[in-house]
């Protein structure tokens, strides 16, 4: 019984795993919640404003707001010890295209494609049907370009599976 009692406290103050998509360049989500003091200065430093408050006053990235330029601006802005600011890649998060999508039913849309710079987003071509999204998962450097066009929103930006 004093196992299941022990177990029970460690979950009460264990973290859980989030899906909320952090500011580019942080340390660790964990670390990022325990150092970030919450005083905004990164939502109000982001260019495209896609830096909002979000579960207790965390901020987080709400892509269908718009895109990430990785201007670093939220970086410099950031007071607290919560990014990394020597780190190349921003973050290992990807787009991926849900089943509603357009194509899948028949509809010819290119949106995500043409949003897309780094050309992550391409169509394959078939026979006698509308051609279907295909996401180079290497290319793509998760900066949510594809998500706000998406008349279907179909595209959502994640940490890979």
């Amino acid at each position: 019984m004093s196992q299941s009692i022990d177990q029970s406290r460690r979950n009460l103050f264990s973290r859980r795993k989030t899906n909320v998509i952090r500011p580019p360049w942080i340390k660790t989500d964990q670390l990022f919640t325990d150092n970030c003091t919450r005083c905004d200065k990164c939502i109000t430093a982001c260019e495209t404003s896609i830096i909002k408050q979000g579960d207790g006053g965390f901020p987080e990235i709400d892509f269908s707001l718009g895109e990430c330029t990785f201007c670093q601006k939220c970086v410099d802005a950031c007071p607290e010890p919560v990014f990394e600011r020597a780190q190349s890649l921003p973050w290992s998060i990807t787009a991926s295209i849900k089943e509603n999508c357009l194509t899948y039913e028949g509809v010819w849309c290119q949106s995500c494609k043409d949003a897309c710079d780094p050309r992550a987003i391409s169509f394959i071509m078939a026979v006698g049907q509308v051609p279907k999204p295909v996401i180079d998962t290497d290319a793509c450097n998760g900066c949510g370009a594809c998500v706000s066009p998406c008349p279907a929103d179909a595209i959502i930006i994640g940490h890979p599976s």
